[in-house]
């Protein structure tokens, strides 16, 4: 019966493929099999005497034979080809892969990516927000006067349209504040800029801001917070606090960590003072409150601002902090 013919003719058809080693076989088995006068396409002259049913049933298994017979030498001739190819040029693609080296993150993006993991972990939520500022939300908002030195063209880079690259993301608290209803908990890293440019300032920087508003907040919830983040940060370390000044906090404070690098005995890093100055924070300050009209009778909150630059650089015991944007190769790659 034909279909017996068939069947032993698929079995043949993958026999003889299996023999294929070259171009010039795998030629001579394509006209045997698919040619004009090939095997395949003799049996489908055949089925003009069978009947419908018949001819549908054994016509669906030749044309299945042959699709899949002209898509596996498609891919065999491209082996061929490819090995052949390999022999020209002596390539041997059993070897290995070549190994090439994987770079690493940025000291900055690590320092950020792991204080964002401390506070993350107390409940903060992270935001971003513009780095072209209005002096609304850069400076008024933020209880800052016009006569203020903040606002002077030495220390801001102002634009034409009058607006300004942001001098630290303390705006984010007023835009959070604004979008939001209490309690809120949220930490603003981010790029600040300002004109000033030495071994320990760069016209461009990192700030995180923390800001966190709720019923009851007061001092001594600020200062665990801080101590949380400095042990986190620096493992076990001595901290201390002292009375600043910034016009968006009330009362406000700055924190210090005892010197990395002499234990508290003094060095040029510290200034012989034994500390470095790490942070400054406060609690909101009640006209900040009343610029996004919060009830200041009803909610407290403080914020904080840090350095990104600056932690890395007690972290790290770097002394100039234009060596993270210098982008020399030796240095990034210690940090992998």
């Amino acid at each position: 019966m034909i279909s017996e013919e068939i069947e032993k003719l698929e079995k043949e058809v993958w026999k003889d493929f299996q023999k294929i080693e070259n171009l010039y076989h795998l030629e001579d088995f394509r006209i045997k099999y698919l040619g004009k006068k090939g095997k395949i396409n003799w049996y489908l002259k055949q089925l003009k005497d069978f009947s419908l049913e018949e001819k549908k049933k054994l016509g669906s298994i030749l044309n299945q034979i042959k699709e899949e017979l002209e898509t596996k030498l498609k891919l065999k001739e491209r082996e061929i080809l490819l090995k052949e190819e390999d022999k020209d040029i002596g390539l041997d693609l059993t070897l290995p892969g070549r190994i090439f080296p994987l770079g690493t993150l940025h000291p900055i993006t690590k320092i950020i990516e792991e204080l964002c993991e401390i506070f993350l972990k107390l409940g903060f939520e992270i935001i971003t927000g513009p780095e072209i500022e209005t002096e609304y939300y850069n400076f008024t908002a933020l209880n800052i006067p016009d006569w203020h030195p903040a606002r002077d063209m030495q220390a801001t880079f102002y634009l034409k349209n009058g607006a300004l690259l942001r001098t630290h993301t303390s705006p984010m608290q007023i835009r959070a504040m604004l979008e939001r209803t209490p309690p809120l908990r949220i930490i603003a890293p981010g790029k600040v800029y300002r004109c000033d440019a030495d071994i320990r300032h760069s016209p461009m920087f990192h700030q995180l801001e923390g800001l966190m508003v709720d019923k009851d907040v007061n001092f001594s919830d600020l200062k665990g917070i801080l101590i949380y983040f400095a042990k986190e940060t620096f493992g076990e370390i001595k901290v201390r606090f002292r009375p600043s000044y910034f016009p968006f906090t009330e009362p406000s404070l700055e924190m210090d960590i005892e010197c990395v690098m002499c234990k508290g005995r003094g060095c040029k890093v510290c200034g012989n003072a034994g500390w470095l100055e790490i942070l400054g924070a406060g609690m909101v300050h009640p006209e900040v409150f009343k610029s996004v009209n919060y009830d200041i009778n009803m909610w407290q909150g403080f914020a904080f601002g840090l350095g990104i630059e600056r932690i890395a650089m007690i972290k790290y015991g770097i002394d100039d902090i234009r060596i993270f944007f210098e982008n020399h190769l030796i240095f990034l790659e210690s940090f992998k």
